[in-house]
């Protein structure tokens, strides 16, 4: 029989009527029937509702304004308001996107690749609807479990446009976002976060996304944000190619103190991001918050460390670079590991980072304008694939929960077997979203054209895309 082999992963499949749930799973003493939408309603507490709205609230702000600062200052002065105006954008468009038909694309059953359109416009789901959880007898309110996915569905889009910042058009960007969300996020969140949920497994366990039901973990994002954004993005910087003057010319962040401001509420909303993953707030919750901070720490301190032996002096751009990296790092594993382990995970993902964002890039030459495959898709693929040797219990992780039996139990952990695992789905990301990714980059560029001229180039997005400046000489 299979299992699913998660405990504390990020979907769950919220549940409109009653004469859709299949049977609970089944205890020595006899078949458990699944619980009634009332009973549902007697088993949702206010003190996770709540944390999970507060969550909601804290990814928005990893967007908007956060997301938006952190690359707005490390761009030319010239270019500030286009990249503002992008991810704001961008989070308006998927957020009506995913009320429309993303969130049923991601979670509904019948197929392991994508879901279906039953809750197109969110047929179905009301204030008497309810979400699973990761514990069994807890639910939360559909609509809180809508909102949240909503903000990821938001930002990962977002993340990409670090990539090819300075240099690309405005409307054929929001017309990638909108193609690439429907055809390569809401697919792959669908494979790594959708499943039946704990009170509703029984000996058929089909009835989930392919990645989870191979057993791969991830706790908050690190293949369906991280790695996902960071292919897309290092495929759109290859194809729209480099920024002119790219090499020749000063092309340093223009405000350091903004991009400072950034890194700083992304990192407090990040706790929403991690420690609300877990749908509830508990225990794990807690784990999850803890973890997130320390390795974000140890990333930060780590980076700085190095450019110290390196350049004989640290920087602030290091700082904050390194603190992203461990960010993005432990999201994977955040609900996974301990404490201990996560400061371990945070050097090695500044020491990674680094080295991509150092020489491998200097190497190949390629324009990264953000460092956003430096940092989100090299840093999420080392935590991801971190995550199978952190979660072992051996090391004090949490490793994985069999939801087949009532009430869940853990499960025997193989470390070796689990990292391959990882890999798998690291490498089924990176397929997936590279090679869709690259499809849809060339078909817009052939069709409508990806970059503007060199001469509005030069002058700069923000007065040539939108007849603004940032600031009043």
């Amino acid at each position: 029989m299979n299992t699913m082999r998660k405990l504390g992963l990020f979907g769950a499949l919220a549940v409109p009527t009653l004469a859709a749930l299949p049977l609970w799973a089944q205890e020595a003493a006899g078949p458990i029937k699944a619980p009634s939408i009332k009973q549902m309603a007697g088993m949702v507490d206010k003190g996770d509702t709540t944390w999970m709205l507060v969550s909601s609230v804290l990814v928005l702000m990893m967007s908007i304004p956060a997301l938006g600062l952190f690359y707005g200052g490390l761009v030319r002065s010239k270019n500030m308001l286009s990249v503002l105006m992008q991810v704001f954008t961008i989070v308006c468009i998927v957020a009506v996107i995913w009320v429309i038909y993303g969130y049923s694309l991601t979670f509904t059953g019948g197929s392991p690749y994508i879901g279906g359109l039953s809750k197109m416009f969110l047929a179905g789901v009301g204030t008497g609807t309810y979400a699973a959880t990761f514990s069994n007898n807890v639910y939360i309110p559909e609509y809180a479990f809508v909102i949240f996915q909503m903000t990821f569905a938001c930002i990962t889009p977002a993340l990409i446009v670090g990539a090819f910042a300075e240099r690309i058009k405005f409307w054929p960007l929001m017309l990638f976002s909108v193609l690439w969300v429907t055809a390569v996020y809401f697919p792959v969140a669908h494979m790594v976060w959708y499943w039946a949920g704990p009170d509703f497994l029984s000996d058929n366990t089909a009835d989930a996304g392919l990645l989870w039901g191979m057993g791969a973990l991830d706790f908050a994002g690190g293949t369906v944000v991280h790695i996902n954004a960071g292919i897309a993005g290092l495929v759109g910087c290859l194809v729209i190619g480099k920024r002119v003057g790219f090499g020749k010319e000063n092309m340093a962040p223009h405000s350091l103190t903004m991009t400072m401001i950034g890194a700083a509420l992304l990192w407090v909303g990040w706790f929403g991001f991690n420690a609300g993953s877990n749908l509830e707030a508990n225990g794990l919750t807690a784990l999850a918050f803890i973890n997130t901070f320390v390795a974000t720490a140890a990333a930060a301190l780590a980076w700085v460390l190095i450019e110290q032996i390196k350049h004989g002096r640290p920087s602030l751009l290091g700082a904050v670079t390194g603190a992203l990296a461990g960010l993005v790092a432990i999201t994977p594993a955040s609900g996974f590991a301990t404490p201990m382990t996560s400061i371990l995970l945070g050097i090695a993902a500044a020491a990674a980072c680094f080295f991509f964002v150092s020489f491998v890039k200097s190497k190949l030459k390629y324009d990264d304008t953000l460092d956003v495959f430096g940092v989100h898709c090299v840093g999420g693929i080392v935590g991801a694939l971190a995550t199978g040797i952190v979660a072992d219990p051996s090391l004090g992780g949490q490793g994985w929960y069999d939801y087949t039996v009532f009430p869940a139990v853990a499960g025997a952990y193989d470390m070796g077997a689990q990292v391959m695992t990882q890999i798998k789905a690291v490498a089924i990301t990176l397929a997936w979203s590279g090679i869709v990714s690259y499809i849809l980059f060339k078909g817009i560029d052939l069709i409508f054209g990806l970059r503007p001229t060199p001469d509005d180039e030069r002058q700069g997005l923000d007065q040539t895309s939108h007849g603004e400046s940032a600031y009043n000489m």
